[in-house]
């Protein structure tokens, strides 16, 4: 079985880390406690206390699962031979919306680290693919859901 590869940078791969240490010492003892006191209510059947901290408690193991998951099989984006304004994972790339002008940037980041709201957007999204591999100065037609736009590339950049 092959198991899936999870490019991201190196910074992602920190976050990520960080955020299962987080887990493992801090989530889990508070949600232990919660169990505990729960149980001192009494009658596990009708505790909602005792119910809401299980639920809690097994989001919390599946989500420790999956970091440990997407750390041992991360693949660190190296940029060293691509050109500087070459689009690819880990860089930011700033484009003009043609013809209206309408300026947009976003770091391409893996989907492990992917959040849209703060501009990282996915290696795997219509924006991204299309643009990866492309440079400074191409136009460039991106297919999304709600149509093509065609865009011009003005700016990349290391993140």
């Amino acid at each position: 079985m092959v198991e899936k590869v999870y490019p991201m940078t190196l910074e992602g791969k920190e976050k990520l880390e960080q955020e299962l240490e987080e887990l493992k010492t801090v989530k889990r003892g508070e949600i232990i406690e919660r169990i505990k006191v729960a149980r001192s209510f009494g009658d596990l059947s009708e505790n909602s206390e005792y119910e809401s901290a299980k639920d809690e408690q097994a989001f919390v193991e599946g989500r420790i699962t999956t970091l440990e998951n997407m750390i041992r099989f991360a693949e660190i984006i190296d940029n060293e031979g691509v050109d500087n304004d070459e689009v690819s994972i880990g860089k930011t790339v700033t484009f003009v919306e043609l013809p209206d002008g309408d300026e947009e940037e976003y770091t391409i980041v893996g989907s492990a680290e992917a959040d849209p709201f703060s501009g990282k957007i996915s290696n795997d999204s219509p924006i991204a693919r299309a643009l990866i591999g492309k440079k400074v100065n191409d136009e460039v037609t991106i297919s999304t859901p709600g149509g093509d736009m065609l865009v011009k590339i003005t700016e990349v950049k290391k993140s």
